[in-house]
């Protein structure tokens, strides 16, 4: 179980995992959220390989599309856009007696081969970019990210190396960062694009998009939100939490019953195209 000391909370009341973000490896991470079955990148998975081939079937297309993965931790979404893998098969990988025991050069090796030999054929490049370098450096490492960069686009302008990695990108994915990210990351991203970037976002409910949605409009892009549907992400870590993201889903004008009341955050899919003339 994850102990205490893995968790702070936001003003919104929503709990924090900060320790397990950025270590070396991508051990703790799996082993504190296991049971919190954390299960936002499973749905992600088919939704972001359907996006992916959407955009290179545009009349634009160059090529294999270019992924850019916001918040992407150890390269997570990576591997289940990538890989013949499940998010169930991340859990039982980090969480087996065969990996616990690794050093992390050895598992980094390891994982070299893991993913290597499950790489899919219509395999296209992700580029990385979260303030854990810790946890960016690793996907790079092990072959998940083509690019990585550990840079806070809240705080900063992007570097001259990941301007150029945006202006090469189709698609931005992100799934669980929002609220940790802003529109202002996403303003200096889309000053970069020198492609149409389409946008596919998995959002809480318990978060305000419409900052963001503006933005995107801005830079010329119309965003759709999924009403019919759903995503979890994961079980409430206590009470006081689940009472909290009720609180904030009604004020965002969403109804909890059957869902956050239940006692799990859920999320909407935004997706953003450029828009026709």
């Amino acid at each position: 179980m994850a102990t205490e000391r893995h968790r702070t909370r936001t003003a919104s009341g929503k709990t924090r995992f900060d320790d397990i973000y950025d270590q070396p490896d991508p051990r703790p991470y799996f082993r504190t959220l296991a049971p919190f079955a954390y299960e936002i990148p499973h749905h992600a998975q088919a939704v972001f390989r359907r996006t992916r081939e959407l955009r290179s079937q545009s009349p634009d297309a160059e090529g294999p599309v270019t992924v850019l993965d916001l918040c992407c931790s150890y390269g997570i979404n990576a591997a289940l856009l990538n890989h013949d893998l499940t998010l169930a098969d991340l859990y039982t990988h980090y969480t087996s007696e065969e990996t616990a025991g690794l050093s992390r050069p050895e598992l980094i090796e390891h994982d070299k081969e893991f993913y290597a030999s499950r790489r899919r054929a219509d395999a296209t490049p992700v580029i990385g970019l979260d303030t854990a370098e810790n946890a960016t450096r690793y996907a790079l490492d092990v072959g998940l990210l083509d690019e990585a960069y550990a840079e806070n686009l809240e705080r900063h302008p992007p570097s001259p190396a990941l301007r150029r990695a945006v202006a090469r990108t189709g698609l931005i994915t992100v799934t669980g960062g929002i609220g940790y990210i802003s529109h202002r990351t996403f303003d200096a991203l889309l000053d970069c694009a020198r492609l149409p970037v389409w946008v596919s976002a998995f959002v809480l409910r318990t978060v305000p998009y419409r900052r963001i949605s503006a933005t995107l409009d801005a830079h010329g892009l119309t965003t759709v939100t999924d009403t019919s549907r759903t995503y979890p992400q994961r079980l409430f870590t206590s009470s006081d939490e689940r009472r909290d993201a009720v609180r904030q889903v009604i004020l965002a004008g969403e109804d909890p019953a059957g869902y956050e009341s239940e006692g799990r955050y859920h999320t909407r899919l935004h997706e953003s195209r450029p828009r026709s003339d």
